[in-house]
């Protein structure tokens, strides 16, 4: 077995579950903000549709074909006109409300603070994220897990964003690690696998749907525990 000296996550969807905290926080924003008197009734089918809107910028954002900025302001305002709602004031507030109370969340997947104490000893842990600096870092800081990490590593700071190689070979630089000691764990066969294959890096697909793909990986797993067979 390989002996690595650097393991490195990705964080949303892979060790803060983004999904269920995301989801409780979007409840929250339309209740406080009284989305319902603006003329939307359904909660869920405002969320469903803020979804859709939300992975378009993303994916526009990823390319580098909008700034973070219109990112944050047309997934709000591209779900509110689909509901025949056009207030700039009601964008701005969700933009705010939902980026201030959603790191407040602290959901984690199972057995994240289990593998966490498995590795640290072993291993020098890391994080590299696409998401936005102060915003990850409130998540890891909230959820009680920034003690286990040597260095967090945003695309914000990096300047660039997973898969292009250089956020890697910036986080190779800021931790002192190379491709042929470390391995990189995440849910994301676009940015995070192919990333860490760009950059030669060993690599665990964490898969929990078990979702088909047609992906050649080197390690795939379901649940974190099973890193412990690897590591």
């Amino acid at each position: 077995m390989k002996k690595y000296q650097h393991v490195f996550f990705d964080l949303d969807h892979t060790l803060w579950d983004f999904e269920r905290n995301s989801e409780e926080t979007l409840y929250e924003v339309f209740d406080l903000l009284k989305i319902k008197e603006a003329g939307i009734s359904s909660a869920s089918l405002f969320i469903e549709r803020y979804h859709i809107h939300n992975d378009e910028m993303w994916s526009l954002y990823q390319q580098g074909l909008i700034e973070r900025d219109v990112l944050r302001y047309q997934r709000w305002a591209k779900t509110l006109i689909e509901f025949g709602v056009v207030n700039d004031e009601l964008v701005a507030q969700l933009g705010d409300v939902y980026l201030q109370m959603l790191p407040e969340k602290m959901h984690l997947f199972d057995d994240t603070i289990e593998v966490l104490d498995y590795l640290k000893p072993k291993y020098k842990l890391h994080i590299i994220t696409n998401g936005f600096e102060e915003v990850q870092f409130k998540k890891i800081n909230n959820s009680g897990i920034n003690h286990y990490f040597d260095y967090i590593i945003t695309s914000e700071t990096a300047g660039y964003q997973k898969p292009d190689i250089q956020i890697f070979k910036h986080a190779f630089q800021k931790t002192n690690a190379s491709a042929a000691d470390s391995i990189f764990i995440g849910d994301s066969l676009e940015a995070d696998i192919e990333g860490a294959k760009r950059a030669g890096m060993d690599h665990v697909f964490y898969n929990p749907k078990e979702k088909k793909h047609s992906a050649i990986l080197m390690y795939e797993i379901s649940e974190l525990k099973e890193l412990k067979k690897i590591l």
